[in-house]
């Protein structure tokens, strides 16, 4: 990914009011590995059911909030998460709501989806198995999982956007 700052962030914002953009918490942006994701997400510090997630589509930032599910799922099942496909326990993945951006937001319009609950989507599709004859080529593997989860992430903004995906 390639860096942002704050001042890309704010902007980049599709489904939030000014309020929102007054009260989010920004991550610290100077520990960022950026060559080891492919969005940056965040839960906010303050909000402890707020998220947002921002990711380049061409030259500029998109970023969107988004909203968890205020209890877990139930322990000793698991789930997967909708952008990278790992499965996990359940309580690490969560249902998030993003309000829809536009007139359809204000109206309390919403879509969902289940996420990695840390937003540490990047991370997970990192851990890969070991170089084998089954697996010969690791960076390949995270390379794939990549373009595939970059292409969800954009889809599921389409739907913040209301921009058939």
């Amino acid at each position: 990914m390639r860096p942002v700052t704050a001042l890309d962030i704010r902007p980049s914002m599709i489904n939030m009011t000014e309020s929102d953009l007054d009260a989010m918490t920004l991550p610290g942006l100077h520990e960022t590995l950026w060559d080891d994701r492919e969005f940056l997400g965040w839960r906010d510090a303050n909000h402890n059911t707020k998220g947002y997630l921002v990711f380049w589509v061409g030259d500029s930032p998109r970023g969107f909030m988004v909203r968890s599910a205020e209890s877990q799922m139930p322990a000793g099942k698991s789930a997967i998460c909708v952008l990278c496909h790992t499965a996990q326990p359940a309580p690490q993945v969560s249902l998030f709501v993003a309000p829809k951006a536009g007139e359809e937001g204000k109206r309390g319009n919403t879509v969902g989806t289940y996420l990695c609950a840390d937003l540490a989507c990047s991370t997970l599709i990192r851990i890969t198995p070991p170089e084998s004859d089954a697996h010969p080529d690791p960076d390949r593997i995270v390379r794939h999982k990549a373009v595939g989860m970059s292409q969800r992430l954009e889809n599921f903004s389409n739907r913040v956007l209301s921009v058939d995906a």
